[in-house]
């Protein structure tokens, strides 16, 4: 198969590239766009009007296909994603095309609005409405009376044809700048899941991103008059980058246009590349409505990021190299994209669904911004009112216009993932690769995770597509507290104890009976004066079960336990705010005295530390998070007076020189005074 596969697409691809340049008589794709600054420029006439054009698309989507191809020749003949019939499944930028192509009139839809269990598949709405299945596509900035009738853009009029989709993957342009990216297993990850699990390596391209494939097949379609005018492009991140390598390779200037409010090692990175920054607008919407009105204005192209047919077809020689690639391509069974505006997501399922339909191709956005999921769900574009922009490579309020026409009639649905999740894929990778991905560069290892959890599939090959690795470094501290919890390794809990000696003790006790237990890698407590308190821990699990038998154990012994774990908030927030001061009703606390203790990371330490300490002595104040390092640090309150110091001395031998205790004085203790007695 896959030697059939290779040999048919580079018979095929030397036939098309050899019918492409053909007289020199290749179309000129933005001749139809009138630049403001240039009377000299002259316009293309169209070949057809408008009314033939849509009576041509029309047609086109009539027609069905009843029997999948056998090979790329018969793909290209016969296969049209417009009308796939797969059927409904079970289960912060604005749209690219400016101010002519706004979403649908619906009130922005919450991303809370519409949420799905972990790995649960998004329904597809393919019954088109009116206005959405004549969609057409126009460049950005059109304002030819000719293209914006139904039949729409009147020099790129093959986007309607699925076989024209394909042509244009297999002929786009793009190994210039781009590598073909290798196809790993990840090995481990693997054999926690059940399944083969390849990682298609995005994150290995030179600016780090997918995105460079689109941004070049793109600019490679530009006429040396356009190109000698410049390009222009908005963006805060992946696409800036490619934009301006491309301009680099092209001999073009770019003009880069970025929020005022993008971290310095993006620009610094477009400027390294050539790119002309020009910071502007707190928002990307506002950037990009400034970038669309400079391009008017100065006659320069602009480079969408995902909603053009060029960029989707560019993007769309990630699904080629896949099926190329993949060692046994019979048994590939899903492939996993991560969606922002959809570009990648319907360059792919262009490709993949003419050559192996079978294939399932499968979206993952964040929950918090889900706007190709509810847009599929409702069969209509819609707008959110916010997105969550912890993965700020896909933080989207609306899908394209054309991007969103493709997956509706090509994508399978989309799976939704938690931040944590996210950060638990980063995890996954990083021990795979010892890659740091970005966050929008995990998605689609999170939402495959989940997928094959939710629909308990076993002995699968699936793709996972790892788009990117421009992790901003700030990031990685809030990446590090999600991700034990979002690879379920960890678990949160609170737990109420009996306010008295001892209690510790007896807790940890309970907590580790389980010898499939690891160990405790959180532990938070501040003494109260009533007559029970609250710990809020964390503990190591290998798999969702432990954490029901935890809780069990606990509840059993008298210690209420709550499940945290699927709560962000407290993973972000709750975890830093326990303690504070103690609930006593006599001020401060008699005799306390704080220690910042260190103490070695192996099984059983914190277990030895209690039995020692306790209920020799009454612990007001226990703060301690796991660091990965060969020893970790607890601060740790005693209620010790002077009479008792040698018994604790001793105590403190007894624990040998792997403890060691130094107390807070001076200018330390004065600052904690302020918030914790």
């Amino acid at each position: 198969m896959a030697a059939l596969h290779s040999r048919v697409l580079h018979n095929r691809l030397e036939s098309l590239r050899s019918a492409a340049v053909c007289d020199g008589r290749r179309r000129r794709p933005h001749d139809h766009l009138q630049p403001s600054v240039s009377s000299s420029y002259t316009t293309a006439v169209p070949s057809h009007s408008a009314e033939q054009r849509l009576r041509t698309k029309q047609h086109r989507q009539s027609q069905v296909v009843s029997a999948a191809p056998t090979d790329i020749a018969d793909a290209l003949e016969s296969f049209d994603p417009c009308v796939h019939t797969g059927g409904s499944n079970g289960g912060s930028n604005s749209s690219s095309n400016g101010a002519a192509h706004t979403a649908d009139a619906d009130a922005p839809w919450s991303p809370e609005a519409f949420q799905l269990e972990p790995g649960a598949l998004s329904t597809v709405n393919r019954q088109a409405d009116a206005d959405e299945s004549l969609a057409a596509f126009r460049c950005d900035g059109c304002t030819r009376t000719e293209c914006q009738g139904p039949g729409g853009c009147t020099a790129i009029d093959w986007e309607q044809s699925s076989a024209s989709y394909l042509r244009q993957i297999l002929l786009a342009n793009v190994y210039d700048v781009a590598i073909e990216t290798p196809l790993d297993e990840a090995k481990q990850l693997s054999t926690q899941v059940g399944n083969t699990v390849l990682l298609k390596r995005e994150d290995m391209q030179q600016v780090h991103s997918f995105k460079l494939r689109g941004a070049y097949n793109k600019m490679a379609q530009l006429t040396k008059e356009e190109l000698s005018r410049g390009v222009i492009c908005s963006s805060a991140g992946n696409h800036a980058q490619g934009v301006a390598l491309a301009a680099q390779k092209l001999g073009c200037e770019a003009v880069i246009c970025m929020p005022t409010t993008t971290p310095n090692i993006k620009v610094d990175s477009v400027r390294r590349l050539g790119g002309h920054v020009d910071l502007h607008g707190e928002s990307y919407t506002e950037t990009q409505a400034y970038a669309q009105g400079r391009a008017r204005e100065e006659g320069r192209v602009f480079v969408a990021p995902y909603d053009d047919p060029y960029t989707i077809a560019g993007q769309g020689t990630v699904g080629q190299e896949i099926l190329k690639q993949c060692p046994d391509s019979g048994r590939l069974s899903h492939i996993f994209v991560p969606v922002g505006g959809g570009g990648l997501i319907a360059g792919i399922a262009a490709y993949v669904k003419a050559v192996r339909p079978d294939i399932k191709v499968i979206g993952v956005e964040p929950s918090g911004a889900n706007a190709m999921a509810i847009s599929l769900h409702r069969g209509r574009r819609t707008t959110l009112a916010k997105v969550d922009a912890f993965a700020d490579g896909v933080a989207v309020k609306t899908v394209g216009r054309e991007t969103f026409r493709l997956c509706r009639q090509l994508v399978d649905g989309v799976v939704l993932v938690s931040n944590a999740a996210t950060s638990g894929a980063i995890r996954d990778v990083y021990d795979e690769t010892r890659t740091v991905l970005e966050a929008a560069g995990a998605l689609a290892v999170a939402g495959a995770r989940a997928y094959l959890r939710h629909n308990n599939v076993k002995g699968a090959t699936v793709v996972c597509v790892t788009s990117g690795a421009n992790m901003n470094f700030d990031r990685l501290r809030l990446v590090s507290e999600l991700a034990e919890i979002g690879a379920r390794r960890e678990a949160m809990l609170a737990t109420t104890i009996p306010e008295e000696r001892g209690s510790f003790l007896k807790f940890i006790n309970a907590a580790l009976a389980d010898e499939r237990t690891d160990t405790i890698t959180e532990f938070k407590y501040r003494f109260s004066a009533g007559k029970v308190a609250h710990i809020l821990f964390s503990i190591s699990i290998r798999e969702d079960s432990d954490v029901t038998r935890i809780v069990q154990r606990l509840d059993d012994q008298g210690f209420t336990t709550l499940d945290l774990s699927e709560i962000e908030p407290a993973q972000v927030h709750l975890r830093h705010l326990v303690g504070g001061r103690a609930r006593s009703f006599m001020g401060e606390i008699p005799d306390e005295r704080i220690f910042q203790v260190e103490f070695p990371e192996v099984k059983g330490a914190l277990l030895k530390f209690l039995r020692v300490l306790s209920p020799g002595w009454n612990i007001s104040l226990f703060h301690y998070r796991q660091s990965g390092n060969r020893s970790s640090t607890i601060l740790l309150g005693l209620q010790l007076a002077d009479a008792d110091l040698d018994r604790f001395g001793g105590a403190v031998a007894e624990l040998g020189a792997d403890y060691s205790f130094a107390p807070l004085e001076g200018e330390a203790m004065a600052a904690f005074k302020m918030f914790i007695q």
